[in-house]
C-alpha cells in the first residue's frame, strides 16, 4: 500500500479518537458526578488527570518515536489509549476512572506528535499542503462531533459509551497500522534526557493545571498561584537546561528557525482566540439560552462544516498567495466574526448564530492549513519528530490559554445578574469575552503579517499541475521510454 495512504488513514483515525475524547467526556461530567455521588468540583479531576498526563508525555513523544521507531510507538500509543478507554468505561468508582484517564493521557500525549511527524516525513515539502488538508478532518470534525455524540450517548444509552465509542476506532487503526505502516527510526536519537523529562513533565502539567482550573477555583487560590508560578519557573529552567545538553528532549534550538517560530506563535495565539470563542458561544447556548449540551453542540457544529469547506479553498489559494497573507486574513476574519457575536442577544435567531459559526470555521481554516504546511517547510527529516513535539505543545497551551482568558473575563464581568429579582444570564459578560477573543485574533494577524516571509515557505508553495498537464507529462515519459 502507498505509504502516504497508510499514514493518513492511521493518523486521522487516531487523532480523531483522541481529540473527540476531550469534548465528548465534558458532556458526560454531570452524569458522572450524579452516578459517583461527588460534587462538580471533584468530578473535574476526570478532566484534569487526563490533561496533566497528556502534558507529561507530549514532550517525550518525539524522542520515543526517534529512538524506538515511529510505527512501534504510534501503535503502542493507540493500544494504551484504546485499552484505557475500555477500562474507563468499566470503572466502578471515581478513583478508578481518574487512574484510567491518566493512563489514557499517556497514550494521547504520544498519538498526535508522533503521528504528525510520520505524516510530514512521508509527504515531501511540495505536498505538505495536501497533508495539512488531511489534518483538517480530525481537527475540525472531532471537537464539534464530541458534544453531539456525547449528548446522544449519555441521554439515550449510558455515560460509559462515551469511552466505549473509542474501541472500534482504536482497534481498526491498530490493525491497519500493523499491516501497512512502515517503520522509521532515527539512528542519532541520543540518550534519554532525564533532566529534560523531569522539568518538562512537572512544569508543563503545572502550567496546564493552573490555566484549566484557574477560572473555576479563582486565580487567587493558593493552589492555582503555586501551580502557575511553579510551572513558569520549571519551564524557564527547562529552556536553560535543554540549550546546554547535547541531546535535549525538547529541541529549543528550533525556535531559532524563523518560520517555525513564527507559525508556532501564530498557532498558539490563534487557537486561543478560536477555541475561546467556541467555548464562550457554547456556554451562551447553555447558560444564556438554557439549551441542552446536545443542542449547544448542534449549534456550534456548523463551525466544523465551515472548516471543511474553507480548507478546500485555503489549500488551493496557498500556492498563490502564500501563508503570510492567508494567515493574516483568516485571523482578521476570526476577529470580525467574534465582534459580530457581540450583537447576539436572547432574541437573536439561532440560525444567524449558526451561520456565524459556519463563517468562523471558514475563517480559521485559512489559519489551520497554512500554519501546518508552512511550519515544517524548513525542518529537516531528522528534526521532524522534535519539531512536532514543540508545535503540538504550542497548540495545547494555546487551547488552554484561550479558554482560561475568556472564562476569566466572563467571571470578572459576571455571567449572571439579577433582573427584576430574577437571575438571568448577563450578555455583557459574553460580549466582553468576544471582544477579547477578537483582540487576540488581531494580535496574531499582525504578528503573522510582519514576521512570516513567504520565501521561507517556498518549498511548500509548489503548484500541482493540472490533470491535463499531468497526462501530457505521463504520455511524454511513455513516448521517451518507447523511443
Amino acid at each position: 500500500m502507498n505509504p502516504k495512504i497508510a499514514v493518513s488513514v492511521v493518523f486521522v483515525s487516531a487523532m480523531f479518537m483522541a481529540i473527540m475524547d476531550i469534548t465528548i467526556v465534558n458532556v458526560a461530567l454531570p452524569q458522572l458526578a450524579h452516578d459517583f455521588t461527588v460534587s462538580p468540583a471533584h468530578i473535574d479531576s476526570v478532566v484534569v488527570g487526563f490533561l496533566v498526563s497528556l502534558a507529561v508525555f507530549i514532550p517525550a513523544s518525539g524522542w520515543l518515536g526517534d529512538r524506538f521507531g515511529m510505527k512501534r510507538m504510534l501503535l503502542t500509543a493507540i493500544v494504551i489509549f484504546t485499552g484505557a478507554s475500555a477500562l474507563c468505561g468499566f470503572s466502578q468508582s471515581l478513583t478508578q476512572l481518574v487512574i484510567f484517564r491518566i493512563l489514557q493521557g499517556v497514550g494521547g500525549g504520544m498519538l498526535t506528535p508522533i503521528g504528525m511527524a510520520m505524516l510530514f516525513r512521508t509527504f515531501p515539502p511540495a505536498e505538505r499542503v495536501r497533508a495539512s488538508r488531511i489534518l483538517i478532518l480530525p481537527t475540525a470534525l472531532a471537537p464539534a462531533l464530541g458534544p453531539v455524540i456525547g449528548g446522544l450517548l449519555v441521554t439515550d444509552v449510558s455515560w460509559r459509551w462515551v469511552f466505549f465509542v473509542n474501541l472500534p476506532i482504536g482497534i481498526a487503526a491498530f490493525v491497519f497500522g500493523l499491516l501497512f505502516l512502515h517503520e522509521h527510526r532515527e539512528p542519532d536519537a541520543g540518550r534519554f534526557d532525564v533532566g529534560g523529562f523531569l522539568l518538562a513533565g512537572t512544569g508543563l502539567p503545572a502550567l496546564m493545571y493552573a490555566l484549566s482550573e484557574g477560572p473555576a477555583r479563582g486565580w487567587g487560590s493558593p493552589a492555582i498561584v503555586g501551580a502557575g508560578i511553579a510551572g513558569l519557573v520549571l519551564l524557564t529552567a527547562l529552556v536553560r537546561y535543554e540549550l546546554r545538553v547535547p541531546s535535549p528532549m525538547i529541541y529549543f534550538r528550533l525556535v531559532g528557525n524563523r518560520l517555525f517560530r513564527s507559525t508556532t506563535v501564530v498557532l498558539l495565539i490563534g487557537m486561543a482566540a478560536f477555541l475561546g470563542t467556541l467555548y464562550a458561544v457554547a456556554l451562551f447556548f447553555q447558560d444564556g439560552l438554557g439549551l441542552s449540551a446536545l443542542d449547544a453542540g448542534l449549534g456550534t457544529f456548523p463551525e466544523a462544516v465551515g472548516v471543511m469547506v474553507g480548507s478546500q479553498i485555503s489549500t488551493r489559494l496557498y500556492p498563490i498567495f502564500g501563508p503570510r497573507r492567508l494567515m493574516a486574513s483568516g485571523l482578521i476574519g476570526v476577529a470580525v466574526l467574534a465582534l459580530s457575536l457581540t450583537a447576539v442577544g436572547f432574541t437573536t435567531s439561532l440560525w444567524l448564530v449558526r451561520f456565524l459559526m459556519f463563517l468562523l470555521g471558514i475563517a480559521i481554516s485559512h489559519v489551520f492549513a497554512p500554519t501546518q504546511a508552512a511550519a515544517f517547510a524548513t525542518i529537516s527529516q531528522a528534526e521532524t519528530g522534535r519539531a512536532s513535539t514543540l508545535f503540538n505543545t504550542g497548540r495545547q497551551v494555546g487551547s488552554a490559554l484561550g479558554v482560561a482568558i475568556l472564562t476569566t473575563v466572563m467571571s470578572a464581568v459576571g455571567v449572571t445578574h439579577l433582573v427584576h429579582g430574577h437571575v438571568q444570564a448577563n450578555l455583557a459578560a459574553f460580549h466582553a469575552a468576544f471582544v477579547v477573543a477578537a483582540a487576540l485574533a488581531v494580535s496574531a494577524a499582525v504578528f503573522a503579517f510582519f514576521t512570516i516571509d513567504d520565501a521561507d515557505a517556498a518549498p511548500t508553495m509548489v503548484r500541482r499541475p493540472s490533470k491535463k498537464v499531468q497526462q501530457h507529462q505521463a504520455d511524454a515519459e511513455l513516448a521517451a521510454a518507447a523511443g
